[in-house]
């Protein structure tokens, strides 16, 4: 807690920067008005100035100008809490219990037992927070009112959950896998407790990971080990792991039956969680299949004659983007953009298409992305009552002169 009370305090010195950069990474026109006036920068011991949305609990958004790489640097990479209570756990202390009545031996690690007994892997992939964007639904809905940036890319390194589940033996009729950290709420209320199906805690992609970006997870981003669900949303990535419970029914959990849950059959998801819907609504799970455009920058003046070069990063729940079409006429004309290096089907994909701009005056560019089973992110918003999935085609204002 000390380190949070030193990273608030920083903020005093921080108040340049807004005026420097807002338009650009804080201030975007189509968020509520009290969420751009009260958009401040914060470092937190650790990192960068990033976007504060909330103090306590912590919750900082990563500016724009991030995302020009595909990995997301650990001192820039967006902090997400939903509990003020957020020890600092030495590593000599730590151990990640693993146990449960679909459990043959219940298990206790250290992370020199995770680092010695289990194969290393690696995967980059993209952590994203379900509420993304949540600020630019219209009407407005409740909740922390995030702009584009409550994500980040990563290379993630650690051990496969399923390996950890078959040293303990799991049993026939396992059904969920219960996660928990260390994070607890001060004033009461739900402990953070995410469940998945055991068929997808099987996946060798997931994993808990105790390095990113060939580092130590930073304090903020879940050290000493977190969960990593490639192409599922953040809500599962559970920060400051502390103990695996395997069960042979449906957690009832608040964060599972009554939290993180949209309408059914809204989205086109295709890995569901069956074992936890009802007959209107579903834990949310896939991450949706979404651009975000990186330069130019919104209200940038451009040279009519002169070449411009749009690019950015795509993203899905690991189908592969299969194209992104660039429109330089605010929506009316659609052309391919040039797709980068690939670093994995749950990363973000960087693509570059290059104009050049012939009459002066107002310009829109937009661009869209289509992954590989087909689906094109929305033309309009999904209505939904907690925000989620926002991944609407963005329109960015120049001006040719």
């Amino acid at each position: 807690m000390a380190g949070w009370i030193a990273g608030v305090a920083a903020a005093a010195t921080l108040p340049r920067l807004r005026a420097a950069h807002a338009a650009v990474d804080g201030d975007d026109p189509a968020l509520p008005a009290g969420t751009r006036d009260s958009a401040e920068w914060l470092a937190l011991p650790g990192k960068q100035p990033l976007i504060k949305r909330s103090y306590r609990p912590p919750n900082l958004e990563t500016p724009r100008r991030w995302f020009n790489s595909v990995l997301t640097p650990n001192d820039a990479f967006f902090v997400r809490y939903h509990h003020a209570g957020i020890p600092e756990v030495a590593l000599a202390d730590w151990r990640l219990a693993l146990a449960g009545p679909s459990i043959a031996k219940p298990l206790t690690f250290t992370m020199d037992d995770l680092r010695r007994r289990f194969e290393p892997v690696e995967i980059t992939a993209l952590c994203l927070c379900s509420g993304n964007r949540r600020g630019l639904f219209e009407p407005h809905v409740t909740g922390i009112q995030w702009g584009r940036g409550a994500m980040g890319n990563a290379r993630w390194r650690g051990v496969k959950l399923a390996d950890l589940l078959a040293a303990a033996g799991l049993q026939p009729g396992a059904l969920e896998v219960v996660l928990d950290g260390t994070d607890t709420a001060l004033l009461g209320g739900p402990d953070y407790r995410k469940s998945l199906p055991v068929w997808k805690a099987n996946d060798p992609n997931v994993i808990v990971a105790y390095e990113m970006n060939g580092a130590p997870l930073p304090h903020w981003n879940g050290f000493p080990a977190r969960l990593v669900v490639p192409g599922w949303t953040a809500t599962y990535w559970v920060k400051h792991l502390a103990s695996i419970e395997v069960i042979e029914r449906p957690f009832d959990g608040f964060w599972m039956k009554t939290g993180y849950r949209i309408p059914r059959a809204k989205f086109p998801v295709v890995e569901r969680f069956v074992s936890q819907e009802s007959e209107t609504t579903t834990p949310i799970t896939e991450i949706a299949i979404n651009t975000l455009v990186t330069a130019p920058q919104r209200g940038a003046r451009l040279a009519a004659g002169r070449p411009v070069v749009v690019e950015g990063m795509a993203w899905d729940a690991g189908y592969g983007i299969d194209r992104v079409e660039v429109s330089v006429d605010g929506g009316t004309n659609w052309r391919n953009a040039s797709l980068g290096d690939d670093a994995g089907r749950f990363s973000l994909r960087p693509w570059r298409h290059e104009f050049t701009p012939a009459a002066k005056g107002p310009l829109v560019v937009m661009a869209r992305a289509t992954n590989r089973i087909g689906v094109t992110q929305a033309a309009g918003p999904i209505a939904n009552p907690s925000g989620y999935h926002h991944n609407v085609v963005e329109p960015i204002e120049l001006l040719v002169t």
